[in-house]
C-alpha cells in the first residue's frame, strides 16, 4: 500500500499514513469539449511557410500541406498574422494552426491555478536544486509542489529536501516507474494544470508563463519547452555530444506535436498539461517510451500539443559511456510497445513507394536503373506541379518537391541501415563487398553530414564515432525489445498513399525514446 505523507515544513512532524487516491479503472481520454479560439487569440505564419505571389496558396507544416485561401483569408494574412476578433477568423486561424502553417502568439498571464509535479528516486541533490531554481524564481515561488518518492532507497534524504521547499510528499514503498508516479500526483492535484518536471532538470527563470499562454486554445492539452543539456565546468567528449545531440533536445523548430512528423512527440522531463484532459495519466505499465504514448493518445483523442522551444530548461545527462550506452538501449526497447500499441503510427521509415523504389534502382550503380529512378522521379514531378497549378512555377516547385523527397527518402533508408536495422544491414555487408562498400562510405558521410549541421565544438571524427554508437545502442534495444514482444512491428515501413499525392519532405531525423519518425512525402491540399 502506498501511503501519504504530511505538508512538508521546515519542523519536522510525524507522518500521517493515509490511502493514497485510487487510479482510475479506463485508461481512455476525454475529448476536448470546444476548440473555437477565444477573441484576442493571435496566429502568425512560421518562418518556414512558402506563400504564392497572390498569397492564396500555403506550403508548409508538419505534415507539409498545401493550403489554399480565399481572397478575403488570403488579405488577412498580408501582414504575416491576425488576431483572432470572431468565428470566421477563429475558424481561420484554427486551420492554420493545425496544418502547421501558423504558429500561436497568445497573450501572457499571471501564473496560477498549477501544481508542480515532480517524481523522485533518490538524488536528492538534483531534486534540492530543481526545487531551489522554482523557488527562486518570483513567478513559481508559491506554487504548490508535489513531490513523490517512488520508491527511494534513501527515503529520508528525499523527504529532509521536500520539507525543506515547503513540498508535498508522496511515497511509494516500492519503485513504480516514473508512469505511476506522475499519475499519483494527477490524481492529488486540484489545480486546472500540472506541470511535470523530472528530478534532473533546472528550468530556466521564467520558464512557467510562456507555457501556461497556450492553455487559452481551449483544445490544447499539453505544452513543452526545449530541453537542453545542462553546462558543465570540464566537459569532456560525451558532454559535447549531448550539448548538439540529447535524446530529449527536439531542436529549435516550434511547432505542432503530430504523429508520423518531424515531431511526432516531446518528451515527459518537463512538461505542463491540461490535468482534465489527462484522464488516467501515463501508461503505468510502460517504463519507458510512456511519454511517447501519452502523445499519440492525446492526439487521437482531439487535443492539441504545442512544442515552444523559446523556453528551455536545462537537463542532467549521462557522461559516462556505460551509462550512456544503457540510455539510449533503454529507449529503444520502448519502440515494440509503441508500436503494438499504435499501429503504423511510430515507423522506422515512411516514404512513398516511387521514392523507395527510385532509391533501390540508385543502389544498384547501374545506368539504366539510374534512368529508371529518374523516369520515377519526373512522374513524381508532373503529378506534384499538377496539384498546384496556381503555384508561381508549377514545373519548378514540383521538381524541386520530388527531389526532395528523393533525398529525404535516401536518408531514412541510411538512417535505417545505421539505426533500426543494422543488424540486417551487417549482414549484408557480410555477404556482398559492394553492399559493405556502400554501408561504409554511407556511415561515414551521414556521420560527417550530421557534424556539420550540428555546429559541435567535437572533432568530425570524434562526432561521428559517437553518432554511430548512439544509433547502435539504440538499434541494439529496437531488436531487444522486438524480440521480446515477438514482433516485428517497430521494424516495418510505412508506406505513403498515391491518393494523395503532393510536395514531399525531408525531416531532421528524430531521436529517442521514440522510434524514428519522419514526415510522410505528401500534401494534404485544404481550401479555405
Amino acid at each position: 500500500m502506498t501511503r501519504l505523507s504530511h505538508d512538508a515544513q521546515d519542523t519536522p512532524r510525524p507522518a500521517r499514513a493515509l490511502r493514497l487516491l485510487p487510479p482510475p479503472a479506463a485508461d481512455a481520454l476525454p475529448a476536448p469539449p470546444d476548440d473555437r479560439l477565444p477573441d484576442g487569440f493571435a496566429v502568425e505564419l512560421a518562418a518556414d511557410t512558402h506563400r504564392s505571389a497572390d498569397g492564396r496558396l500555403l506550403l508548409g507544416g508538419s505534415p507539409p500541406r498545401l493550403l489554399r485561401l480565399t481572397r478575403a483569408a488570403a488579405r488577412r494574412l498580408v501582414d504575416g498574422g491576425f488576431p483572432v476578433t470572431g468565428p470566421a477568423t477563429a475558424a481561420l486561424a484554427r486551420r492554420l494552426l493545425d496544418s502547421g502553417v501558423a504558429h500561436p502568439r497568445p497573450p501572457l498571464r499571471p501564473v496560477g491555478d498549477t501544481t508542480l509535479a515532480v517524481p523522485v528516486r533518490d538524488r536528492p541533490g538534483q531534486l534540492d536544486a530543481l526545487l531551489t531554481a522554482v523557488r527562486a524564481d518570483p513567478a513559481t515561488a508559491a506554487l504548490p509542489v508535489l513531490v513523490v518518492d517512488d520508491g527511494s532507497r534513501d527515503p529520508g534524504a528525499v523527504a529532509r529536501v521536500a520539507r525543506r521547499h515547503h513540498a508535498r510528499l508522496l511515497t511509494h514503498p516500492r519503485n513504480l516507474g516514473p508512469a505511476a508516479a506522475r499519475n499519483t500526483a494527477l490524481r492529488h492535484a486540484r489545480t486546472a494544470y500540472v506541470a511535470f518536471c523530472d528530478s534532473d532538470v533546472v528550468p530556466e527563470r521564467g520558464w512557467l508563463a510562456p507555457l501556461l499562454a497556450h492553455f487559452a486554445d481551449p483544445a490544447v492539452a499539453l505544452v513543452a519547452p526545449r530541453i537542453v543539456a545542462l553546462p558543465v565546468t570540464r566537459p569532456g567528449a560525451l558532454d559535447r555530444y549531448e550539448q548538439v545531440r540529447s535524446p530529449l533536445d527536439m531542436g529549435e523548430r516550434e511547432g505542432p506535436v503530430v504523429p508520423v512528423s518531424a515531431l511526432a512527440y516531446v518528451p515527459s522531463a518537463t512538461i505542463v498539461v491540461r490535468r482534465a484532459a489527462l484522464g488516467t495519466g501515463f501508461a503505468p505499465g510502460m517504463r519507458v517510451g510512456e511519454d511517447v504514448d501519452l502523445c499519440l493518445r492525446l492526439h487521437a483523442a482531439g487535443w492539441r500539443l504545442r512544442y515552444v522551444p523559446a523556453v528551455r530548461v536545462g537537463h542532467r545527462h549521462r557522461t559516462t559511456p556505460r551509462g550512456w550506452l544503457a540510455q539510449r538501449a533503454g529507449y529503444g526497447t520502448s519502440a515494440a510497445d509503441l508500436a503494438l500499441r499504435h499501429p503504423g503510427l511510430v515507423p522506422p521509415l515512411h516514404a512513398a513507394p516511387w521514392s523507395l523504389a527510385a532509391c533501390a534502382l540508385l543502389l544498384t550503380g547501374r545506368p539504366r536503373p539510374a534512368l529508371a529512378a529518374g523516369a520515377l522521379t519526373a512522374a513524381a514531378a508532373v503529378r506534384v506541379a499538377r496539384r498546384m497549378p496556381d503555384a508561381d512555377h508549377p514545373a519548378r516547385a514540383g521538381a524541386l518537391l520530388a527531389l526532395a523527397g528523393l533525398r529525404g527518402t535516401a536518408e531514412q533508408l541510411l538512417r535505417c541501415a545505421t539505426r533500426h536495422h543494422w543488424p540486417l544491414a551487417l549482414a549484408a555487408a557480410a555477404a556482398s563487398r559492394r553492399a559493405r562498400r556502400v554501408l561504409l562510405v554511407a556511415a561515414l558521410a551521414e556521420g560527417l553530414a550530421d557534424h556539420r549541421r550540428s555546429g559541435t565544438a567535437l572533432d568530425p571524427l570524434t562526432h561521428t564515432v559517437l553518432h554511430r554508437l548512439d544509433d547502435l545502442a539504440y538499434g541494439w534495444g529496437v531488436w531487444q525489445g522486438a524480440l521480446h514482444r515477438r514482433t516485428a512491428a517497430p521494424l516495418l515501413p510505412r508506406l505513403a498513399r498515391r491518393r494523395r499525392p503532393g510536395p514531399p519532405h525531408a525531416p531532421r531525423a528524430p531521436r529517442p525514446p521514440a522510434p524514428t519518425s519522419h514526415q510522410p512525402p505528401h500534401a494534404t491540399v485544404e481550401r479555405r
